[in-house]
């Protein structure tokens, strides 16, 4: 019955509350008080990171039912790291711009580690799909 431990599920509260509280702080004031009109690339940015930082407010309470929005960071996190990062900084060609965005990618690297693996595999690759019709 009790498939995550209650110590995995404070670890992902916990995970869950760095985001906000981290997002809260260097995101959410631009959001707020934005002092100028956003490109609509920018817009497209900040409004996901809002979505991102509003669901995991809601994984604070429900730290299983929201895994797959920490899985979705997880995953642009790590492509962006080898697809992008990786090749910059092999060539020696990491620019500014991708220099301050690297640490804030790289703290994913503590992810795998909270994430309940055998729950994730059980509920998204062997339990069964949803009926179709």
């Amino acid at each position: 019955m009790n498939e995550v431990s209650l110590f995995r599920l404070y670890l992902l509260r916990a995970l869950y509350l760095l985001i906000v509280i981290g997002l809260g702080t260097y995101v959410m004031p631009d959001i707020i008080f934005h002092k100028r009109p956003w490109t609509p690339h920018e817009g497209v940015v900040q409004c996901m990171l809002f979505a991102f930082w509003a669901l995991s407010i809601v994984g604070i309470r429900y730290p299983l039912q929201m895994l797959p929005i920490l899985l979705w960071e997880l995953m642009w996190k790590s492509a962006w790291l080898i697809i992008v990062a990786l090749p910059l900084w092999l060539a020696n060609k990491m620019d500014d711009p991708a220099m301050l965005m690297a640490p804030g990618i790289l703290g994913v690297i503590i992810f795998p580690f909270i994430i309940p693996w055998r729950y994730v595999f059980k509920r998204y690759l062997q339990q069964s799909g949803d009926r179709w019709r």
